[in-house]
């Protein structure tokens, strides 16, 4: 088209370089890859003890390009088709773990070891921002990130009628007791 500047879409994120090198980069904005998944824009980040871990060279499959944060915040951007119980303008709550809810382990309250979601794995299931053992999915130092199975993986944080965020102190656990 004559007059239109077309762009890729791309983001800044947080990206491992190898043992000891992190460094602020841009890459692709992830994109809707199935009809359950979300993609959301970050507003905060959590870094923690497992952070280190892959930042000192001491996780197997850490590999170069790979965003960390495993535990965001943020604002529903897109949504999948399929995706009902959060729409673009939610702010959510995102743990650590990836899963899809449905699967022998989803049913039975164990989360962390989704097959369906590291299907190479055999103890454990997907986490956000870890390494490719634990099904290699970018995570949440990033401005965007896609959210596979929207619908059960996350949180919606309530909103104060002045429309803040309240303070929940203890993250996930504070949510989950009202």
């Amino acid at each position: 088209m004559t007059g239109y500047l077309v762009q890729e879409a791309v983001m800044r994120a947080m990206v491992y370089r190898g043992p000891y090198r992190l460094r602020v980069q841009e890459k692709d904005r992830p994109a809707i890859e199935h009809p359950n998944d979300a993609i959301i824009k970050v507003t905060r980040a959590a870094i923690c003890g497992p952070d280190l871990h892959l930042y000192h060279g001491m996780m197997p499959d850490t590999r170069v390009g790979h965003t960390f944060g495993h535990e965001f915040v943020g604002v529903v951007d897109e949504v999948g088709p399929s995706v009902r119980n959060v729409q673009p303008g939610d702010r959510v709550m995102v743990p650590f773990n990836v899963y899809c809810g449905s699967c022998f382990f989803c049913a039975r309250g164990l989360f962390s070891n989704c097959h369906n979601v590291n299907p190479t794995a055999t103890a454990v299931g997907g986490i956000y921002g870890y390494s490719h053992t634990c099904g290699g999915y970018d995570g949440g130092q990033a401005e965007y990130v896609r959210v596979p199975f929207a619908d059960i993986g996350r949180w919606t944080v309530p909103v104060t009628p002045t429309g803040g965020v309240p303070d929940v102190g203890g993250g996930v656990e504070a949510l989950r007791r009202g």
